[in-house]
């Protein structure tokens, strides 16, 4: 079994994707290559050797931006072979986001393979709407174990069945398709309602005898005068007695 932890979107047989590939001399040039409108690229896995191979940059790009970062993608080259494979890792380029270089791993005919299915929240809850109470998000994900021909695209959780404040949507309440296994466990909380709590603003009272206050001028000891000080409040030096 592989474990990849990517978000899937549309695998089924009637709309698997797929691309046409032909092999690549590894000598040549890739700046080339890319100019002509091609994509390197390289697939690989557990019963294939990596094979070095190029595609049309736009057909690529079309197939990336449907399945996003990762999905399930038949690669067909020139003698007919198809490979199932996850779009395993893109590079593009730093300024401009093009991609540079792809690769793909190729899966293991007959194995199911776990991922990352993302969740997508649907309906109005009555107790958000009517009870001011708060949507919390547990998990935007969930890992599933399926064929890759039977991996979803997402999984709906409908939050129209958070009624009262506190009710909360189980692991094991989410409607999956056929083929499709649960992997973490059945009570684990995807989402639930709150109350809504007004915040309290704690006040510290100011102990004013731990203030201490520097007091300017020559220190005055008890019996003494103050010494009498100009409007500047520098102090006046006392006139010096003739002899």
């Amino acid at each position: 079994m592989l474990k990849f932890a990517f978000f899937v979107l549309p695998c089924n047989i009637l709309s698997m994707l797929s691309l046409a590939v032909e092999k690549r001399n590894v000598s040549g040039k890739l700046d080339a290559l890319r100019a002509s409108g091609k994509l390197p690229a390289v697939f690989y896995g557990p019963k294939e050797v990596s094979t070095p191979v190029t595609m049309s940059l736009i057909d690529f790009k079309k197939v990336w931006k449907q399945a996003g970062e990762s999905s399930v993608v038949i690669l067909k080259d020139e003698k007919g072979n198809e490979h199932e494979s996850l779009i395993h890792e893109v590079d593009v380029h730093p300024l401009t986001g093009e991609p540079r270089h792809a690769d793909f791993y190729v899966i293991e005919k007959g194995k199911k393979v776990q991922v990352a299915i993302i969740l997508t929240f649907t309906g109005v809850s009555p107790a958000v709407k009517d009870k001011a109470g708060i949507l919390v998000k547990v998990h935007r994900d969930v890992e599933i174990e399926a064929a890759p021909r039977d991996l979803p695209r997402e999984i709906i959780v409908d939050i129209s069945k958070l009624v009262e404040l506190n009710d909360t949507i189980h692991a094991k309440d989410l409607v999956l398709p056929k083929g499709v296994e649960l992997k973490i466990p059945a009570d684990e909380v995807i989402a639930s309602v709150t109350e809504a709590k007004e915040e309290v603003v704690e006040t510290v009272p100011v102990d004013l005898s731990t203030i201490e206050v520097e007091a300017k001028g020559k220190e005055v000891k008890e019996g003494e005068e103050a010494p009498a000080s100009d409007a500047k409040g520098d102090v006046k030096k006392a006139p010096e007695a003739k002899k």
